[in-house]
């Protein structure tokens, strides 16, 4: 008799990637939360940074922890693609990664050939939704140039997935072509998460506090993802204007 208890596709993935940090590290993360709507596959951990890795960061050696990571965990994407494509019969065209070293916290976001189940356009339509691309539209201004296309999505009521197309300058183009794609990598994303950790109109615009947020690029299709984790239970609690 198989006593096997029926996991969703979403606990299959969070126990598997969670696994699959801790073989890695060495340490499991405290928690995976994964959503899948849309196109979309996000996982977010939490808590997770190895034994070793904090013994650099106290020392100051920030850097070579971001270069290990990038190192195992491009080599683990092929390995988590290859399972969640065979888990979701769905083929992933698009992957992005990204963690905060300070929030101990991190996340892989997938982009799939098709949708998953029914339609969900009402994750096109939540509170906020204008003013955060706007605010997206200004910080590409900032950093680069404003994308070509951008759209966000609520995947969840503490996931919001944003998507920007079209946003690389000349030279950053000619940096990529030359191969120094993680130098720029990591200039932009301390340029831009500078410009959000400064940014006290998000958290008003969606009226909901940001735990995290995470930024990362697909330079080769010249596209960037931002995915911002909520408090759902938080909200500011703004006040209305009623007009006369």
């Amino acid at each position: 008799m198989n006593n096997k208890i029926h996991q969703s596709p979403e606990q299959e993935i969070s126990s598997y990637v969670g696994k699959l940090l801790r073989d890695n590290f060495g340490r499991d993360p405290e928690s995976v939360f994964v959503s899948i709507k849309k196109v979309f596959i996000t996982v977010y951990f939490r808590n997770f940074l190895s034994p070793m890795e904090q013994v650099l960061i106290d020392q100051n050696q920030n850097n070579i922890v971001n270069h290990l990571r990038i190192k195992i965990f491009n080599s683990l994407i092929p390995e988590i693609k290859l399972y969640i494509e065979m888990l979701t019969e769905n083929t992933i065209q698009e992957f992005y990664y990204d963690w905060s070293l300070d929030n101990k916290s991190g996340m892989l976001t997938f982009l799939c050939s098709h949708a998953f189940g029914t339609s969900d356009d009402h994750i096109e339509n939540y509170y906020g939704k204008e003013g955060l691309e706007a605010e997206m539209i200004k910080l590409s201004h900032y950093s680069q140039r404003a994308p070509d296309k951008i759209n966000s999505y609520e995947l969840n009521p503490r996931t919001i997935l944003v998507v920007r197309e079209g946003i690389m300058v000349r030279l950053e183009k000619e940096l990529v072509r030359r191969g120094h794609q993680d130098i720029l990598r990591t200039v932009k994303k301390e340029m831009e998460k500078t410009y959000l950790h400064n940014n006290i109109d998000l958290e008003l615009i969606l009226n909901k506090s940001i735990i995290d947020s995470f930024t990362a690029w697909d330079f080769q299709l010249d596209k960037s993802i931002f995915l911002f984790i909520l408090n759902p239970d938080k909200q500011l609690n703004i006040p209305t204007v009623e007009m006369s």
